[in-house]
């Protein structure tokens, strides 16, 4: 037996979990009894439902690997045996992607998962930690889980954690913790036969083989690191000299686990080099982000999400019938203009994975995506960067195409989705809050009206009813549709520790071919220009220019 202790605690009113779970800076976490707070304030919560609690039952446990990763494992496991989990499934040295969690709940028929990450976030003793809490079936914590959590956390007196013996989380085996079993096991391996089972590894290993292509792929010192090896290195037999940044750093480097073209420097650089190579990619953090790139270019998410899914046949694990495509809101469009041809639904949800694994589970889509770099199918209930990067690799390796070939095939079928993302970063709460009320408040007087010489068909607040919960959501962005049929985006991101962050998404479909080479900052300025003249940006902020221009 173990010794169980229990110690007083006091509530912390900001653990309040958003979309991608609890995110602070690390010393937040790292202060007496915080990260406790929270692990008890979530076992107690699992309690109140039979079918929902994790006593005498199996959980994962892992992480991304930054800084105060090992330590908050190590209290967690005693928390848990102190709760009466049957089995806790830890990944190697504490190293589990996002992705792979899920796969290894539905996997493991696990009662849910830990993993501690804050994505794409910095890390180290200044950066940030988080962690997001997985329910049975992989899917991230519904709202309504959360919200409890939080309510339970404002009011917890106590927590207990037990003395155990320090499992050797280096080496796969099990150990007895008192009436737990602690299971370290190979964090690819489950993963890496997964995404065998999926797409043509011959096919792919032919064209990672050919002395022709050369690809890049960028781990940025996250999770991805040891599954980049393995997958893309032992199985497929890429040379080490194609994958940087596989080995894992608490701090990652001293950057921001971030796949885009503002973070991943030493990738951009090859791809717009004279000598770039073929393909690039890189994944966040935790694993789940993805950005692909040709030489010279970026393929923006959404037409990611729209290839993918209209080349889907590729691959051995997609070649059942579609069922249907969704999307985020605020994501361009591309992606509905393949499901019509396709003659499958697509679904228009709030940002947030959540809002997906309702329609996966449900048995009603065959591929999800939004526009942070996100993408992912019926194989898991969360996004997976390592997966889109394999499917686009199978992709190249069966069409026998480059990727600006793929997408110049793909826009002459479908037409260009032109798309741009301007980010006001750090705005200070009441400024970002002022602008969204304003906006808000005037949506029903903006149709009709001509601004920058277009006029305004529509305009509202986006709300999604859930078709398989039936549940309403709102609050999740506001949309300005003009005559020409392009369309603004106004919406608060919700994944920083510090300040706002107001995006504004400007997008616009283009059919004639001649025009698709354009950049999408040249095509979409006026329309930029318009989304600052409604929402009055430079007269409540002092901008002038967005803090990021992603397209």
């Amino acid at each position: 037996m173990f010794n169980i202790h229990t110690y007083p605690t006091h509530p912390f009113p900001d653990q309040r979990a958003g979309t991608s779970g609890l995110r602070k800076k690390t010393q937040v976490f790292a202060q007496p009894g915080y990260l406790e707070n929270f692990v008890q304030a979530t076992l107690d919560t699992l309690d109140e439902d039979p079918q929902r609690t994790w006593r005498n039952h199996t959980v994962i446990l892992g992480g991304d690997g930054r800084y105060h990763n090992d330590e908050a494992i190590r209290t967690i496991l005693g928390m848990a045996a102190a709760h009466g989990v049957r089995r806790v499934v830890v990944g190697r040295a504490g190293i589990l992607s996002t992705p792979a969690a899920s796969h290894l709940v539905r996997l493991r028929q696990a009662r849910g998962a830990l993993i501690l990450t804050a994505s794409h976030n910095p890390a180290g003793p200044e950066g940030d930690f988080g962690i997001k809490i997985s329910v049975s079936g992989g899917a991230p914590a519904p709202e309504s889980l959360t919200e409890a959590i939080h309510a339970r956390s404002c009011v917890l007196e106590e927590y207990s954690v037990a003395t155990i013996p320090e499992p050797d989380l280096g080496h796969p085996g099990e150990y007895r913790a008192g009436n737990m079993t602690v299971e370290v096991i190979d964090s690819v391996a489950d993963y890496a036969q997964l995404m065998e089972s999926l797409f043509d590894f011959d096919a792919i290993a032919a064209l990672i083989g050919n002395q022709s292509f050369r690809f890049l792929y960028d781990a940025m010192h996250g999770a991805t690191g040891p599954y980049a090896r393995a997958i893309l290195g032992q199985r497929l037999g890429a040379a080490s000299e194609s994958m940087i940044r596989t080995d894992m750093l608490p701090d990652f480097g001293g950057e921001a686990p971030d796949p885009s073209l503002q973070h991943a420097h030493q990738l951009v650089l090859s791809l717009y080099d004279r000598n770039p190579p073929d393909f690039g990619a890189a994944s966040d953090g935790d694993g789940d982000r993805n950005m692909i790139l040709g030489p010279g270019l970026m393929v923006p998410p959404g037409d990611s999400l729209a290839i993918i899914a209209a080349n889907a046949d590729v691959a051995p694990g997609y070649r059942q019938p579609l069922r249907g495509i969704a999307r985020s809101m605020p994501t361009s469009r591309a992606a509905d203009r393949v499901a019509a041809a396709k003659g499958v639904p697509l679904y228009e949800t709030p940002t947030g994975w959540k809002f997906f694994c309702n329609l996966l589970e449900d048995q009603r889509i065959s591929f999800c995506g939004e526009e942070s770099f996100g993408t992912s199918s019926s194989h898991a209930r969360e996004k997976d960067g390592l997966w889109a990067v394999l499917f686009w690799l199978n992709i190249i390796a069966v069409r026998r195409q480059s990727v600006s070939e793929i997408l110049a095939r793909h826009w002459q079928q479908y037409g260009r989705d032109f798309y741009l993302r301007h980010d006001y970063e750090g705005l200070d709460l009441e400024t970002a809050d002022t602008l969204i009320t304003r906006l808000r408040d005037n949506l029903g007087n903006l149709p009709g009206e001509t601004v920058a010489g277009e006029r305004i068909e529509k305009a509202d607040a986006f709300r999604y009813v859930d078709p398989v919960t039936g549940e309403t959501a709102t609050g999740h962005g506001m949309r300005v549709l003009f005559a020409d049929d392009s369309r603004l985006v106004f919406r608060l991101s919700g994944t920083g520790t510090a300040g706002a962050t107001l995006r504004i998404y400007g997008e616009k479909h283009e059919r004639d071919a001649a025009r698709h080479g354009l950049p999408p900052a040249t095509v979409l300025a006026k329309l930029m220009h318009r989304a600052r003249l409604i929402a009055a940006i430079p007269e409540l902020t002092g901008r002038e220019q967005p803090s990021v221009a992603v397209g």
